[in-house]
Order: C-alpha cells, then structure tokens, then sequence
C-alpha cells in the first residue's frame, strides 16, 4: 500500500513538474491577473536573464522524469529540491498566497527524500 501511495504521489509530483518546465518553453498556461505588483517586477526580472528560465525548465521537466521513474527517484529528489526551495522562498517573500501549495509539495518532496536516505548515505 506505501508503495502505491509513494507511486502516485511521485507520479502527481512529476507531472507537475514537466507541466512546469513545458510551460516554460511553451507558454500555454496563461499568467494569472491577480498577480502583486512585486511579484510581476521578480518575473519580470527572470525573464530578463535569458538564460535563466529555460534552465529551470530544463531541470524541472527532467527533475519531473526522474521522480515519476521508480528507481532514479532518488536522483530526481535532489534535482527538484532546490528548484522547490525556490518556489517556497519566492511564495513566502513575494506573496503567500500559494504558500499552502507549495508547503504541500515540500511536504511530498521531503517524504520522497526521506524514503531515499538510505542512497543519500555516500553524500555526507
């Protein structure tokens, strides 16, 4: 039964993650209206290092893959893990409206790391 819950909470978590990066490239999700003006000024400040966005998406969509994939799961935390910091630290200095979101998949990303610290032993 953990595995299966482990499964689909990855496989939700990674699809979220490639939709993220996708969007990325190809701006089909549309920008929300109701955006503060300090968080339209940090976008805007993004996306003016032009690098620097299609990198994230890079490494979400490939973060995503590795996540959903059983046994590189692992890897694929610790890819995510600082594209989530920032996602955390950016909802709670921008605009804390999507804080609760975002706490939700630090929760399952700490879950999945927490489940891998047995591989993570050779790192420290």
């Amino acid at each position: 039964m953990k595995n299966k819950i482990t499964f689909v909470l990855s496989l939700l978590f990674g699809l979220l993650f490639i939709n993220g990066g996708l969007n990325k490239f190809l701006n089909y999700m549309p920008m929300p209206e109701n955006l503060p003006e300090k968080m339209l000024k940090a976008m805007a400040a993004f996306t003016e290092i032009g690098w620097l966005m299609p990198l994230v998406g890079i490494v979400e969509v490939v973060g995503g893959l590795l996540i959903i994939i059983p046994r590189t799961r692992a890897l694929g935390a610790l890819v995510i893990f600082p594209i989530m910091v920032g996602i955390v630290l950016t909802n709670i200095v921008q605009d804390s409206s999507g804080l609760p979101f975002a706490g939700v998949l630090s929760v399952i990303l700490i879950w999945i790391m927490l489940q891998n610290k047995e591989k993570y032993a050779p790192l420290f």
